[in-house]
């Protein structure tokens, strides 16, 4: 079929990149979102989120009339949805638990305006089952159409899923060159996923059923979790045995078989410190291993900051008279990764969170954000420059490698006191 108008529902850090290169190739697109100002400013050819790239991709896609923001579904020949899933726990902060909200939301909406012949392809990352159960939202919602889950290939209705697999900050280029796993409810919404996915995608796109997908993109987030852990927990054993993690890594690595990541204050983002959650949910007899890495990874902030309460108390110990007032504690970083705006999940917010409830004065280096947001608005924490906090900072904290960190990291060193998280010293 032929896919001339397309629908992307949610217009964020996957739903706005993907939408933009759709129109790059000269295909009218509708982007939906609830967030009246990310729609005005996408209408306005600007972007509402920092990757590279982007701006220009969006701006010539306004301008040229293929993109259109707007808070309402339209007719569509596909419809393509990237809401965020993100997880729910119980009172205890056990039992991950996917959310679903968005997309049943997003099942409501665009369900209104189907018609016969249309694909709607779930690119949210989501626990096993979820396209299954997005087929039957549509159907409950509009029973006068067919749906693969009653009528097989013969349905009115196709539907897909196709997890996204970017990189923040190499969204644009990877959208384009990456293999894409596409699974449908029958061989033929696969079929014709694939070719929706070809109009853009230089790499394979790799048709299998939608319960494989889903779980592939998992599994891919839980590999990297799992090796991410071996790498924190083995940060944390070096420096109770007073080893310097970066020089035995960088010497165990030299082995030809070995590669150890490089360890961090945690893990955030919308995928890796999400994912593996989703599996455990699932098969938690079965999912020894992924749970473990996930509450290593989990525990890794809680061991900074113990750090940064260690630090505060020698501090206290030389300085008798001050005050936890008086002591200054600069985080640099709270994105959850370098060079990016995202604070999803974000381990380096969440550790500048419990900082700041120390009750020192705080200081929040991140170039990436023009505001301090919501978690962090308090009369105790301020929004710094990295030379301001070079010149006023007792303890510098190093959560994130940012670029501009990096380019600085000799006057960093210079400092007395420096926990340092990311190997930004290495």
């Amino acid at each position: 079929m032929e896919f001339n108008t397309i629908s992307m529902i949610g217009l964020g850090y996957i739903g706005l990149p993907t939408a933009a290169v759709f129109a790059s190739r000269r295909k009218k697109m509708i982007g939906v979102d609830i967030d009246q100002r990310a729609v005005d400013i996408i209408n306005q050819g600007k972007i509402h989120i920092i990757e590279p790239e982007l701006d220009m991709v969006v701006h010539a896609a306004v301008k040229e009339g293929y993109l259109r923001a707007t808070t309402q579904p339209e007719p569509a020949d596909a419809f393509m949805v990237a809401v965020p899933t993100p997880f729910h726990t119980d009172e205890n902060g056990q039992n991950h638990k996917a959310d679903l909200r968005y997309i049943q939301s997003a099942c409501e909406a665009i369900a209104k305006v189907l018609v016969p012949g249309n694909l709607v392809v779930l690119e949210s990352t989501s626990p096993v089952g979820t396209t299954e159960q997005m087929a039957t939202w549509l159907a409950v919602a509009r029973p006068d159409l067919t749906f693969p889950q009653t009528h097989g290939e013969a349905s009115d209705i196709r539907i897909a899923h196709c997890p996204e697999r970017v990189l923040p900050g190499h969204v644009v280029r990877e959208l384009v060159e990456n293999d894409r796993v596409i699974g449908g409810m029958t061989p033929k919404c696969a079929e014709v996923a694939c070719a929706l996915y070809k109009i853009i995608v230089e790499g394979e796109c790799l048709p299998t059923t939608a319960r494989t997908a889903e779980m592939a993109k998992l599994t891919e987030n839980s590999f990297r979790d799992v090796n991410i852990a071996f790498a924190n927990e083995l940060s944390t054993i070096a420096h109770e045995l007073e080893i310097n993690i970066w020089d035995l890594i960088s010497l165990a690595n030299r082995h030809p078989r070995v590669n150890i990541l490089s360890p961090g204050a945690g893990v955030g983002g919308h995928c890796i410190a999400v994912d593996p959650w989703f599996i455990v949910a699932a098969c938690p007899a079965q999912a020894r291993l992924i749970r473990t890495a996930r509450e290593v990874n989990d525990h890794k902030p809680e061991w900074v900051l113990d750090r940064v309460g260690q630090a505060l108390e020698e501090l206290h110990r030389s300085q008798p008279g001050a005050t936890r007032r008086d002591l200054t504690v600069a985080c640099l970083g709270v994105a959850f990764k370098p060079d990016i705006d995202d604070l999803r999940e974000s381990p380096a917010l969440g550790i500048t969170q419990k900082v700041a409830e120390l009750g020192c004065i705080v200081q929040v280096v991140e170039p990436n954000i023009e505001s301090l947001p919501k978690g962090l608005q308090s009369d105790n924490v301020s929004l710094a420059s990295l030379d301001e906090a070079l010149a006023q900072a007792d303890i510098i904290c190093v959560l994130v490698k940012h670029k501009s960190f990096i380019q600085k990291a000799e006057s960093v060193k210079e400092k007395s006191v420096v926990i340092d998280a990311v190997g930004l010293l290495a």
